[in-house]
């Protein structure tokens, strides 16, 4: 059986890729489970300090598979315990991405709807190649993307996210960056080789610092002003007391690079 998602170690980044390009790398249980098996392995390996998230194919992902879900009408229950099973096992995925230390860049091509666009908002970073195309466009079939709504309502503005939610349109690429979905818009040609150079610059930072904050952005999102800040305080006095910092900080003044231990 051919590998779901393809393991790729560059140095300190690691690629992972899904490989199902046959049904545009729909978010099928296997898939999920292979895709949160890596993502669990990359957050335990010290030695990672990016991660790409890119796909085989012509699409990024077309988002779940919607012959698996037909099929699974045909249980006792007429399929709610394993839809109920797949938008849980899909929500954790999404959310162990945010949980990771290591930042992680989604690489995304062709097309990325529904669950597949969910994935690319999840993700800390991403870059798209012109002509891609975003959309949660479940409503198109009747079926309102709910679980895509909360990962795109934090990555862009409220009411960008409803007009895309209600009215099944797509995007293009330059329109996805103004709304802040991606970063940045590259030629095709060039899609792998910016993804990588952003991943080998965030490796070359103190991971520890990058993981703290990684975690504080997080955190302070969903908090108010006040509380932001004194979180954020807190990370940043957990951050200057690290040896490596103080080491990164005296290198800084004395006009030298740091020798980190980490």
């Amino acid at each position: 059986m051919t590998d779901l998602v393809l393991r790729e170690t560059h140095g300190r980044v690691l690629r992972l890729t899904l490989n199902s390009p046959a049904n545009y790398n729909a978010l099928s249980v296997e898939m999920i489970a292979e895709l949160t098996r890596a993502l669990d392995e990359a957050a335990a390996d010290k030695g990672i300090r990016a991660v790409i998230l890119a796909a085989t194919g012509k699409a990024f992902s077309a988002g779940h598979d919607l012959k698996q879900m037909q099929a699974s009408r045909e249980a006792g229950d007429e399929g709610r315990a394993a839809y109920e099973s797949l938008f849980a096992d899909c929500a954790a995925m999404m959310q162990r991405i945010g949980a990771m230390p290591q930042p992680v860049i989604a690489q995304v091509q062709g097309i990325a709807t529904a669950a597949g666009c969910q994935l690319v908002a999840s993700c800390d970073l991403a870059i798209a190649a012109g002509g891609t195309r975003f959309g949660v466009n479940g409503v198109n079939i009747g079926l309102f993307c709910t679980t895509p709504m909360v990962a795109l309502s934090r990555a862009i503005a409220p009411r960008a996210a409803f007009e895309l939610l209600v009215t099944g349109e797509f995007i293009d690429a330059d329109r996805a960056r103004e709304l802040g979905l991606i970063n940045r818009v590259v030629p095709q040609e060039r899609l792998a080789d910016e993804a990588m150079e952003m991943a080998q610059l965030i490796a070359t930072k103190l991971p520890a610092a990058v993981a703290m904050g990684k975690r504080a952005f997080q955190a302070q999102r969903g908090l108010g002003t006040a509380e932001a800040y004194a979180a954020a305080g807190s990370v940043m006095c957990e951050n200057i007391m690290l040896p490596d910092t103080a080491e990164g900080m005296a290198a800084f003044i004395e006009k030298r690079p740091p020798a980190w231990a980490d």
